[in-house]
């Protein structure tokens, strides 16, 4: 593993090879819409100035943010925003190879101007000299990719040319309004939107005179502030040091979330740190992590308006009420536990929670997260995963999650154990964001084989005494009520998705998380990981996560009888080297205890799994169930998911299938590739791994995932006939055909329309998590 490591960084090196990681939002701060050089509006006689929040930003939402949105958007034009048009674009890459960490640019983190974006390599997209109607287009690069797609608006073949390279890991042509003319006499048909349908030409036109105009960002209504922004400031900034442990303690595991209210569900805000307390005006603290020294002596935690458009791929809503607010009271202020000192900033103090927050009750650290359980998990998935499929080869591409119950009497345990063990949970942000040694890699390995040695002791003595039982009680149920207890996890390749309950079919693993697992998830992959740090921080981070995935899949067998653990074991990792399938399936591990679980049958883990389901009540009957639609879409529906086999490689990771029926709504389901592979311990060349013929599919109602890769659209009457063609897929020419019959592809002349109107479908099923989808990854076939 060390060699492979060495060989790794030594690419990167040489630039032979890149990684493309994050695994870290942007946190977005105060919007500054006005700090253009010069900005005058440029109106004619009589005319009315066009209005960007009604009349142009609709446009950009719905036809440019849906690719240039988090870190991966092209040539880093981030237009969810006004800031982001002010900022403007930049050669260099946010996902690069790096030997040393960069400094970090976040839009609406870091507060620079226009000018200070200049001087750090953003050239503007807008106009910035002379106000003009002609130096306004003239000058304007969004003016010349607009009018470039008007003059060459594409081919009529339903497939664009090979000039156009839709890859994920494409060179990027970044050109300068000056250089513009060069770019255009290369590539005609690259205008924007790229790869896609032109604008309609009244929304063309819009854009165009808002452009000539001088591209104001009018100013709206502020409108009240919410009575509940002032409860809830009040309530994380109480005075003792009870309160500012408990208080960072949230701030460190909410700072990603879309906080919303129940009086306002579409309007989100952010948890930030301020120098200011509230009532005076915000003054945020903005660091690479949230848990750096923010060199004030006393942080506040405030509430900020969320400034950007909503899309799908990093949107991770968190409800504040007054039920939330009474659970952390309960939580973290009626439980007896006392704090005589807060603890500092230092690096390997404070990238580590289990000694940051030592003196918070276990309990209360792993019930606060087990309420929103999705939501914890979804930092990772959600968080930077813009583009990551070096990142996201971790994980399966299908697997469901249990939890460890918050009043087993292991919770007790854990107080004093993870005290003792917190120098064997180092994480790779202790050494900062830029880490070269390979050796580093090998001493967490060393450590996390001390904790797992340590952490089956303690399992032992329990076990043995009676305080712990390994059956079904040490499942959390939630409550029966709580649909977290239960969650699904899908892999798309090179993003992920996580939802409520046990959707689709019986996967090949399943993970269990104790709390010292769910923290160190987060502490790795969240708030730990610096998508602007080096190579070697980033891999580290990702090898890291392979202990992770590993212990909760043994916590997961443990459940299992003895005697199938090791075959179960030995099928996940078929392939892999000895010394890998032996850091889960050691001398330690087998001389763990017998499952109290009784099993009636040889296929144990398929029982195990039938348990879980009863036990958790399938965290209630999934959302994503097509159970209760019509018989006969279910039939049909039934026929689809039961494809298995090197057929299912021929489609994509994941789409949409769109149901039209006269006199009902419209269906909308999700279908997921799960791609099956031998083992998922590898770094380089997934394909070798790969098992097409264990190739399997998902179908589920509603949304999953936030980059589709195609969308299907037919009647109901028409689904028997879609899904013959489907099980009839023997090459990439009857995949065409089906397209071709059925699909609306990337160049289909009411592509638009059909995004507008799937759009609006989204928000109907789902209108607190929807968002915009991301078309980066739609495909041209």
């Amino acid at each position: 593993m060390a060699r492979r490591l060495w060989l790794f960084v030594i690419l990167f090196t040489t630039g032979c090879v890149g990684i493309k990681l994050g695994f870290l939002n942007e946190q977005h701060g105060t919007e500054d819409p006005d700090n253009r050089v010069n900005t005058p509006t440029v109106l004619s006689n009589n005319e009315t100035a066009i209005d960007y929040h009604s009349q142009v930003k609709p446009i950009i939402e719905n036809r440019c943010v849906v690719c240039h949105g988090c870190y991966d958007a092209p040539c880093q034009l981030k237009l969810e925003a006004p800031s982001g048009f002010e900022r403007g674009a930049s050669k260099e890459q946010v996902y690069a190879t790096r030997l040393l960490a960069a400094e970090p640019q976040r839009l609406f983190e870091e507060s620079f101007s226009s000018r200070e974006w200049r001087a750090r390599g953003y050239f503007p997209v807008l106009n910035e000299r002379e106000q003009t109607e002609q130096a306004n287009k003239d000058s304007s690069l969004m003016y010349q990719m607009l009018r470039l797609k008007k003059l060459h608006p594409g081919t009529k073949d339903p497939l664009l040319d090979d000039s156009f390279d839709l890859s994920l890991h494409r060179a990027q042509f970044c050109p300068r309004s000056e250089e513009f003319a060069d770019y255009a006499d290369s590539n005609p048909a690259w205008g924007m939107p790229f790869g896609l349908p032109g604008l309609q030409a009244e929304e063309h036109n819009i854009v165009t005179r808002w452009l000539e105009q001088g591209a104001q960002f009018n100013p709206i209504e502020r409108g009240a502030i919410p009575e509940e922004i002032s409860d809830w400031e009040a309530f994380l900034n109480g005075g003792s040091l009870k309160q500012q442990l408990a208080a960072r303690y949230i701030y460190e595991h909410l700072y990603l979330a879309n906080l919303y209210f129940d009086t306002q569900p579409r309007v989100f805000y952010r948890l930030v740190r301020s120098s200011t307390p509230p009532g005076q005006a915000l003054k945020k603290i903005s660091t690479r992590r949230p848990y750096d020294d923010p060199m004030v002596s006393r942080v506040f935690y405030r509430l900020e308006k969320y400034p950007g458009t909503i899309l799908a791929k990093n949107h991770m809503p968190y409800a504040l009420n007054t039920q939330r607010m009474n659970r952390y009271s309960e939580l973290f202020f009626e439980r007896q536990y006392t704090v005589d000192e807060l603890p500092g900033y230092a690096a390997e103090v404070a990238s580590n929670p289990f000694k940051t927050f030592r003196d918070i009750p276990v309990k209360s650290r792993y019930e606060f997260m087990l309420d929103e359980a999705r939501y914890t998990i979804m930092g990772f998935i959600k968080g930077p995963v813009c583009r990551g499929s070096v990142a996201l080869d971790v994980i399966d591409d299908h697997f469901w999650v249990v939890f460890e119950d918050p009043d087993d009497p292991t919770m007790e345990a854990y107080g004093s154990f993870l005290i003792e063990q917190d120098d064997h949970l180092r994480f790779p942000a202790s050494e900062g964001s830029t880490v070269l040694s390979p050796f580093h890699w090998r001493g967490y390995a060393q450590r996390q084989n001390e904790y797992l040695r340590e952490k089956r002791n303690l399992f032992k003595n329990l076990e043995s005494s009676g305080q712990r039982a390994l059956n079904l009680s040490l499942i959390w149920d939630g409550e029966g009520t709580n649909e977290n207890a239960a969650l699904t996890i899908f892999r798309h390749f090179d993003s992920a998705s996580i939802e409520f309950g046990f959707v689709g079919d019986q996967p090949k693993t399943g993970w269990l998380i104790t709390y010292p697992l769910l923290e160190r998830i987060h502490y790795l992959l969240v708030a730990g990981f610096d998508v602007y740090g080096n190579a070697g921080h980033q891999l580290e981070t990702r090898m890291y996560m392979d202990f992770l995935r590993m212990e909760g899949e043994a916590n997961f067998l443990e459940l299992l009888p003895k005697e199938h653990r090791r075959a179960i074991h030995e099928h996940w990792y078929r392939d892999a080297e000895k010394h890998i399938r032996d850091y889960v399936f050691g001398e330690d591990f087998t001389s763990t205890l017998e499952t109290k679980i009784q099993y009636t049958s040889e296929d144990s883990k398929s029982e195990l799994f039938d348990l879980l389901d009863r036990h958790t009540n399938g965290a209630r009957e999934s959302l994503f169930s097509y159970q209760k639609v019509p018989a006969s879409t279910r039939k049909q529906l039934r026929r689809l998911e039961d494809f298995h086999g090197p057929s299912v490689s021929i489609l994509p990771e994941q789409f949409l299938v769109v149901l039209k029926n006269p006199g009902r709504e419209t269906g909308v389901y999700s279908v997921m590739r799960n791609s099956a592979h031998s083992n998922i311990t590898h770094l380089f060349g997934e394909e070798k791994y790969r098992l097409p013929a264990e190739d399997t599919l998902t179908v589920a109602k509603g949304f999953i995932g936030t980059y589709p890769n195609t969308f299907f659209v037919l009647e109901a009457e028409n689904l028997p006939d879609f899904v013959d063609a489907v099980l009839g897929l023997k090459s990439e020419q009857d995949y065409f055909e089906l397209k071709s019959q059925y699909g609306i592809r990337r160049t289909h002349p009411d592509f638009w329309a059909f995004s507008d109107a799937l759009h609006e479908r989204y928000k109907s099923i789902n209108p607190i998590e929807a968002g915009l989808l991301d078309f980066n990854r739609l495909e041209n076939r």
